[in-house]
Formats: structure tokens, sequence, C-alpha cells
């Protein structure tokens, strides 16, 4: 039984601009490492590989993305822009106070809905989804009510 979740790990191949998208959503950049020897590629089985990382987390502390850019190994090629339905990651969402002020805040930074709209489920949330930095998917929820 998992006591927590500890992190969402996410390969980027630009570092600076990872940070400051989600740094202009809220999150707090915790730290920043690098990653190398052997300890680090017998966890990952890449053997001698070196990750520039940063951390960061929301306002609450309760939430944390670990933002990785692969100097050894090179970076493969993923399934970027790849539609809602693709196995595997699919995105991560964020509750957010204004989704329209948050939109145009992160549309800055080159994010575009996926679809021409956000949405609004019943009394309860507007949802919509972005596209962020290497086209990853991004998910917004305002709380109405």
């Amino acid at each position: 039984m998992p006591v927590r979740m500890n992190n969402v790990g996410i390969v980027v191949e630009d570092l600076a601009a990872a940070i400051e998208f989600f740094g202009e959503l809220g999150l707090e950049l915790e730290g920043r490492a690098m990653v190398e020897g052997d300890w680090a590629g017998r966890v990952t089985g890449l053997g001698g590989q070196r990750v520039e990382i940063a951390m960061m987390r929301t306002p609450d502390g309760h939430g944390r993305l670990e933002l990785s850019r692969f100097l050894v190994p090179d970076v493969l090629a993923g399934p970027q822009n790849a539609p809602v339905n693709t196995v595997g990651y699919l995105r991560v969402m964020f509750t957010v106070d204004d989704i329209d002020e948050t939109l145009a805040r992160l549309g800055k930074h080159g994010a575009q809905l996926v679809s021409s709209e956000v949405v609004q489920y019943e009394e309860a949330y507007r949802l919509c989804y972005i596209r962020g930095p290497e086209g990853l998917l991004i998910g917004l929820a305002e709380e109405l009510g």
C-alpha cells in the first residue's frame, strides 16, 4: 500500500522553457541537480546516464513534478501531440482559480487549447486540455461554486 505519491516525471528537451511554463502555472522550483553515476544507471536501466533535473512543487506542497533533460543517453522521440486516447502517459491535471486568466498567461508561453473551447461539466467544473512545452498534454480544472 503506497504511503503517498512522490512525483510525476516528465522528460523534456528544453528544461528552461519547461521550468518557465510550469512556474507560470504556479509551481515553485524546489531545486535543480545533475543526476549521474552508477547508482542512477542501475535504477533506470540506462547505464551511464547524465540527466539534469528540476523538481517543481505545487503551492500546497502536496504535488511535485520532476522535469528531466537527458544529456546522456540521447533523448528518444515519444508520443508528442498524441491524442488523449493513446496508451501510456495521458496528462497531468491542475486545479486553477481562474481558467481564463491561466490560459491567457500560459498562451504567452505557447500553450494552445486541444479543442476550441473550455467546457463546463455540470455545476462543478470548467475543464480543458492544453498543449504545453514540447506538446505535453496538461489538463486545467476550475472548480465552480
